[in-house]
């Protein structure tokens, strides 16, 4: 009597869709948390709160000037110029250059693909809720609405995105979590910037931050579960060296 032989799984992949699932659920949680400051941002909820906070970077004399030396606010104009569109661009297009001449065409497309959606989703959203910045003479100068941050917002979508494909493909947990702290510094770094210069609420930048981090997890859910059936994976993934006999 002979027996059908077990179906083995491959080495290193998930027995089921448990990351897709954690990861869903938690973009679900922060679109909720982005449609409540929306909310209440709609209905003035959040002026006196707004206020308050970009206040604290400012001399109620002077205003227009950031609190700190001239030295530390030049710092902070460079750490939000990493958040971006000429910068972030840039930085986009070098990863997916490097992936596709290394043979990783997916995992470039799944980049392009969630850095131009969390572009237009922030374009958009800012034109529909059309929110009037900070009014600060002498502040950093800016041609968009304030409603999301989209500083805030794309940072979030590319250094995500990024770390957590950097940290997959580590080999060693040290090496994860440098990737995905230090993804997740970057961009708090550069939505704090906005705030100290003056060019954004804390709500537009909280938002923000809501909002890129889900899209960013709904396009590494999608595309691990795409990884899972076949449709997503590399054709050109190096694998480790085979010892001779």
């Amino acid at each position: 009597m002979t027996t059908s032989p077990e179906r083995v799984q491959p080495a290193g992949r998930s027995p089921d869709n448990t990351l897709f699932y954690i990861g869903c659920a938690v973009a679900a949680a922060l679109l909720t948390i982005f449609g409540i400051l929306a909310d209440q941002v709609v209905d003035g909820d959040t002026a006196a709160f707004d206020h308050a906070v970009v206040m604290l970077f400012r001399d109620p004399a002077t205003p227009g000037i950031p609190v700190g030396p001239s030295w530390f606010n030049e710092g902070v104009r460079d750490i939000t110029a990493l958040g971006s569109f000429p910068v972030l661009g840039v930085l986009v297009i070098g990863v997916v250059l490097h992936l596709l001449l290394t043979g990783s065409r997916r995992t470039g497309l799944l980049i392009a693909i969630s850095v131009l959606g969390g572009t237009i989703i922030s374009t958009v959203l800012k034109a529909l809720f059309d929110r009037p910045r900070p009014d600060f003479t002498g502040a950093v100068e800016v041609f968009t609405s304030s409603f999301p941050s989209g500083h805030a917002t794309t940072s979030a979508v590319v250094y995500l995105t990024i770390g957590a494909l950097l940290a997959q493909r580590a080999s060693t947990w040290p090496a994860r979590a440098l990737y995905l702290l230090g993804a997740i510094i970057l961009v708090g770094a550069v939505g704090l910037s906005r705030i100290y210069l003056g060019v954004h609420f804390p709500t537009d930048v909280l938002a923000g931050w809501a909002l890129g981090a889900a899209w960013a997890l709904i396009c590494l859910a999608v595309a691990h579960a795409l990884d899972r059936r076949g449709t997503l994976r590399d054709e050109a993934r190096p694998g480790p060296p085979t010892e001779a006999r």
